[in-house]
């Protein structure tokens, strides 16, 4: 009877799971025309409690969906615009001399743009690598240090940065460090003929009304919550780490295009990455439980920022997608271990 009751239970969250994340689709595609794959994503990273970089040429509508998103959303939101110019304290917050009520002198942190729920990062890579580091504490832990004090951010926390691929000139790539930070990274292509005409119809016309927000604080943070009970099963797990062990040039199932491509593989967290939006996934599906088709869909956004081509991959300019879907095409669902060896033996 409890495990009915317990089933039940679980179905109407799944299901308002479900029509929480339509409501929200519905109300971002008001704005954002087409892009469902990378509409998706941010909403993936969001409720991984992750972060998302969005690469695209400019134009293609990459600062108004992390806009709209917030409006959405009912939460805090600020916007960075990097610049080679901006500081640490920028983004942080500073330390000022202020008057007290006493008549004195006292020391007062005013916080920076970083203290929101969402934070746009736009064209990141034109800020100094000094600048970048700036966000990679706030990033992984959620928090922020600023002399002898550590404040701790509001939940949810995700930074939602921008980057154009095309202009290199008075950029500065981002590190290794700090591309491992974000959750996903996601291309946002540019718009077929059909998406063309809706969005000249939509920006060009009579203007847009008003975003509601569908989706408040305590609901994303339950959202957040159900995701982390999605249960996995051991081989769809172990696919998940073979898939990764395979990004390594030395690891076990490395295909060949991976062995001469590839001159560092995915860490540890990418395997996290991969599996917790292999779950958010398929809750989109309306399943409380993440397949192994749920892995294959999220491995591209989730590792193609942390697998790093060698000279010959950039010379032959292969791409990480292609060496990824190598890797896909390769893995086998199911690899037979020891002990399912032992009892075929018996």
């Amino acid at each position: 009877m409890t495990e009915s009751v317990d089933a039940s239970a679980v179905r109407a969250e799944v299901d308002q799971f479900r029509a929480s994340i339509a409501a929200l689709k519905g109300e971002i595609a008001k704005t954002i025309v087409g892009n469902e794959a990378v509409v998706e994503g941010v909403l993936v990273c969001l409720l991984a409690g992750g972060h998302a970089l969005l690469e695209g040429v400019p134009g293609l509508g990459k600062t108004m969906l992390v806009r709209t998103l917030s409006e959405s959303l009912s939460l805090n939101f600020s916007r960075i615009q990097f610049t080679p110019d901006l500081m640490p304290a920028d983004i942080l917050g500073t330390t000022v001399i202020d008057d007290s009520q006493a008549g004195g002198k006292v020391f007062e942190f005013r916080k920076g743009p970083v203290f929101s729920n969402i934070v746009l990062a736009d064209e990141i890579n034109r800020a100094t690598p000094k600048t970048q580091s700036a966000l990679l504490e706030a990033m992984q832990e959620h928090r922020v240090s600023v002399g002898k004090r550590t404040y701790v951010l509001d939940e949810p926390f995700v930074v939602l940065a921008t980057q154009n691929p095309l202009e290199m000139e008075g950029t500065y790539p981002l590190p290794e460090a700090q591309l491992d930070r974000f959750f996903f990274k996601l291309h946002v292509p540019f718009p077929n003929r059909d998406e063309l005409h809706a969005i000249l119809d939509l920006t060009t016309g009579e203007a847009r009304g008003q975003r509601q927000a569908v989706l408040h604080r305590e609901e994303i943070l339950r959202m957040q919550a159900l995701v982390r009970r999605v249960p996995v099963a051991r081989h769809v797990q172990d696919f998940a780490i073979r898939v990764i062990q395979a990004t390594h040039p030395d690891g076990p199932d490395a295909p060949e295009m991976v062995k001469r491509f590839v001159r560092f593989g995915a860490s540890p967290r990418g395997a996290q990455a991969t599996l917790l939006a292999a779950k958010i996934r398929a809750l989109f599906e309306g399943r409380f439980a993440a397949s192994i088709d749920d892995v294959r869909a999220v491995v591209l956004p989730a590792l193609r920022h942390r697998v790093l081509l060698n000279f010959e991959g950039e010379a032959e300019g292969m791409k990480t997608d292609q060496v990824l879907e190598s890797i896909l095409k390769t893995i086998p669902e199911t690899k037979a271990g020891k002990a399912e060896a032992q009892v075929g033996l018996s």
